[in-house]
């Protein structure tokens, strides 16, 4: 699929998260912005390749644009992987150079991978061939002492050259041992300028930045800099601080601006559907508990609905009495 169908949507992206970004956390995510491209969790192409498909890869015709996010190191898995997500519709593969958990190290792919680009691209080029989709990659800066700019360029055109068409690159490095997940999130400096001075000299290259970006006043100035940017924590910590990016980013007003109980409200034919097809209610609530915050009552709102969404036989009503509820208050 060429560029063009994405339509630009990786000026502003939401990051793949392990935990948060499922499926009901991009439905409401597309009540908010329509024209963002989303991600999935990462999945791991083993357990893609050897597990139950649908359950891993199923997802709504509403959150197009959507990319899955693939982990691994193995050429042959990853392209059946790649393969797979094609079929079931998706815009986009993206591999995870950047994960530096001591999980996946141990199954030596994520962030451990910068340090072997050359494997990088043998699998950047069996995805390409098997699917043809954009195929991008999501890494950082660098690794424990390989963080110079050369090592980063030297990895982005060894990838390049495999037919890799994006690179998210998250600006701080990783440390490998002696740092948590959480912590290499926030501990290691950000270096925006390497990202930037990476786009000035491969302007050929889609180049999107992602790290520390906590509103849309620091997108847009990025975005000087960069094709575009992709934001993690801060869209599911505050999903409604970023209810005009399509308006503000891409210059589409065609949509009205989401409000807490519109976003509540749109998710009841999902809901419908979900709760239809066997699912639980509150696999979808968990993630509207940060849709309410920073006014009186939010608190006994979050409580009310968590209580209501988590029993058993809890169904779309639930979510049409929390919409009311916001309503009247005018929120």
């Amino acid at each position: 699929m060429p560029d063009s169908l994405l339509n630009g949507a990786y000026r502003f992206s939401v990051a793949p998260m392990m935990d948060y970004t499922d499926r009901h956390f991009r439905v409401l995510m597309r009540q908010i912005t329509r024209r963002s491209l989303l991600y999935t969790e990462m999945v791991v192409a083993h357990a893609l390749v050897h597990g139950h498909v649908d359950r891993l890869l199923a997802f709504d015709p509403s959150e197009h644009p959507v990319a899955l996010q693939l982990g691994g190191a193995d050429p042959e898995l990853l392209a059946r992987a790649a393969r797979l997500g094609t079929e079931y519709g998706y815009d986009e593969i993206n591999l995870n150079v950047g994960c530096p958990s001591e999980k996946v190290q141990k199954g030596r792919f994520g962030a451990c991978l910068m340090a072997e680009p050359e494997q990088v691209a043998r699998c950047i080029s069996a995805m390409g061939a098997a699917s043809p989709l954009p195929v991008t990659v999501k890494h950082r800066i660098g690794i424990d002492e390989r963080d110079s700019y050369a090592e980063l360029l030297a990895f982005v055109d060894t990838v390049a050259a495999a037919g890799a068409q994006r690179f998210s690159v998250h600006a701080r490095k990783a440390w490998l041992e002696g740092l948590d997940p959480k912590q290499n999130r926030t501990i290691p400096p950000l270096r925006y300028e390497l990202v930037h001075q990476l786009k000035q000299e491969r302007p050929q290259l889609t180049i999107e930045l992602n790290g520390g970006l906590l509103d849309l006043s620091s997108c847009e100035d990025q975005l000087q800099h960069v094709d575009g940017v992709m934001v993690g924590r801060a869209a599911y910590d505050h999903p409604l601080r970023w209810a005009t990016v399509d308006r503000d980013l891409f210059a589409d007003s065609s949509q009205p601006i989401a409000s807490a109980s519109t976003v509540v409200r749109g998710l009841i034919p999902y809901a419908e559907r979900w709760v239809s097809g066997g699912g639980r209610l509150w696999a979808i609530a968990r993630h509207l508990v940060q849709v309410v915050e920073g006014v009186s009552g939010a608190r006994h709102w979050r409580r009310d609905l968590g209580v209501a969404a988590g029993a058993r036989d809890a169904g779309p009503e639930v979510f049409a009495r929390a919409a009311q509820q916001l309503e009247e208050r005018g929120l």
